[in-house]
Order: structure tokens, then sequence, then C-alpha cells
């Protein structure tokens, strides 16, 4: 099968183009960066330069011949994003520039796209004990979250007027080999045995692993029962934030410094430092219901959270 992989240098887009390789896909890798392969030259991909996936007008020529888009390409989410236009800058990439491709795509003939969105799209916690469905009504809190869920909309529509299949896929925090961001820098609070006033967190969070989503995405490539679906998707194994920092403490053959700090005085601080919306994360639960995907589907995790969390911390503990 033909498949562009659109911000095929991304953490996520890289991995899924190297995994493609494996299973000996042809390879369309689109990004705003050529000079930054994903992978090792194959015979089977091909790299394009898209500079602005909002104004592109090749469009039907890059996707000739291309059977599925795997949409990965976005305005990344940032914390406390304060930006009084964040929205419109959102909006620009995360909605105007997929409904352009959305329509080039049809164009071009290309049968299937996956849309990788976010949970955020449901919004930003649950209680404890409680899941997200993907029968939910969306409850986005952020730019973010709302350009996310815009996008799917328009998605939505292209594909009644076109005939476009869409499939799409809502991921909570994403880790491994080649993680940044929330996880990278708690990698580094753990591996320098920095005490964690975290002891007393008592939340519950879903998380899925690289290979695990990569995994599900060539699933849906050519899967009959995707098409016109929305996948909620996670590990299937939840976990408390000081059992996370357990995890990986005991990957990377490390003392586990947690202790009990008032989660009041927590937040409090947070705040004094601006940092309440990481904070709040840290605190909260979120967790998933990925049930759908498994009826549909039959799919499941290749690989456990244990399996994952090693496979990034010994990518970690080699590039540091």
């Amino acid at each position: 099968m033909k498949i562009c992989v659109t911000g095929s240098t991304g953490f996520i887009g890289k991995a899924l183009c190297n995994q493609l390789l494996k299973d000996k896909h042809d390879i369309l890798a689109t990004s705003r960066y050529l000079n930054l392969s994903p992978i090792k030259t194959e015979e089977n991909l091909k790299s394009v330069q898209v500079e602005d996936i909002n104004i592109e007008k090749r469009w039907p020529e890059i996707l000739s011949g291309v059977e599925c888009v795997i949409h990965c390409a976005a305005r990344a989410h940032i914390m406390n994003d304060n930006k009084a236009d964040a929205l419109t800058l959102y909006r620009k990439v995360n909605v105007e520039g997929t409904k352009k491709l959305a329509e080039q795509a049809s164009i071009a003939g290309v049968k299937r796209l996956i849309f990788l969105s976010s949970i955020k799209v449901n919004g930003e916690q649950t209680k404890k004990s409680f899941c997200f469905k993907h029968t939910d009504i969306p409850s986005p809190e952020d730019a973010y979250g709302i350009s996310k869920w815009e996008a799917e909309q328009v998605l939505s529509e292209i594909s009644a007027k076109t005939g476009l299949e869409i499939v799409i896929i809502r991921p909570p925090l994403v880790y491994g080999p080649g993680v940044k961001g929330n996880f990278l820098r708690l990698l580094n609070l753990v591996i320098r045995n920095v005490p964690i006033p975290l002891a007393t967190v008592d939340n519950c969070r879903s998380f899925i692993g690289i290979d695990n989503l990569v995994d599900l995405l060539i699933r849906c490539t050519d899967h009959p029962r995707a098409s016109g679906q929305t996948f909620l998707v996670s590990d299937g194994e939840d976990l408390s934030t000081p059992d996370l920092i357990k995890k990986l403490a005991s990957a990377m053959g490390k003392n586990k410094f947690l202790f009990p700090v008032p989660i009041s005085l927590i937040k409090f601080i947070g705040h004094m430092v601006g940092k309440s919306s990481e904070v709040e994360r840290l605190l909260s639960s979120l967790q998933i219901d990925s049930s759908l995907v498994y009826d549909k589907l039959g799919w499941r995790p290749p690989l456990n959270s244990d399996e994952g969390l090693l496979k990034m911390v010994k990518w970690y503990l080699h590039n540091r």
C-alpha cells in the first residue's frame, strides 16, 4: 500500500515511518523540514517538503497514487500557550490545514485519511474511576483541544460530501523512544534522584506507548471496520503519578525519592510559579475507555506499559 505520512519528522511520524518501512509499504513522507529525513534512505520512501500545510497547492500532485493518508502534522500543544491569538494560530494549521489536505486528498483519489487528534477533545480530566468514552459530548477546554475538535468536524463534513473515508484517533499522552515535553522532564528528574513531593497523589491516568499507537495507526489503514470511527486509545493499564515515577525509577535502577506534601500546597506553589497546568496534570486523573477499538478492530496493545516504559528508559539512558 502507498501511504502518505504528514509530519514525518515528528516524534510520532518518525516512528510510524520506520515501522511502515519494516512492513514493506511504499511511503510518501511529508514534512516542513526536508533536510531532517525521518529515516534512512530506502527505495520505497519518498520525502517531500511541505513548508505550510495551509497554503500548499501541490497536494493532488504530491498525493498521486496514495491510498491512505495518516495525518500527524499539527501545531503541537504547548503548555501555558497564553498568546492572545493562540486559537487563531492553532486553527490555521490544525483546522484549515487539515481541511485543505482532506479536500485535495479526495481530488487525488485517496481512499482513506487517518487523523491523529487528541483526548483533549473530550476534556482535561476525569473523576477517578470514570473514563472518557467515544460517545461523550466533546468538551475541549484550551485552544489546542478546540482546534482538534473543529478539525474532526470539518473532516466529517468533507467525508459526507466526497466519500473520503475518515478515521479519528484520540490518544492521551504518548511516550516512548524520542519523547519530549513532560515525559522527558520527568525522566530528567528521576535520573538525578531529585526528591519529588508527590507521594500523596492518588490519581489515575491513561497513557499510550509509541509502539502501541503506531501499531493501531497501521491497523487502521485498511481495516474495513475502521472507516467512520472515532477511537479513544491507551495502553489499557492506567497508572497513578507516583506509580509511574516508581516504574521509571525501577527501570533506571534508581531509588524512588517520593515524599508527602499536601495537595493544596502543591497547587499553591504551582500557581505562584505559573505552572498550574503542569501541576494539574500531575495531580488529576484522566482515564480512557478503549473498548470500541477492541470491539471494532479486534486490536490489543502489543506492548504492556512496563515493556513500553522500559524501552523508553533504555533509549533515554543511551542518548543522555
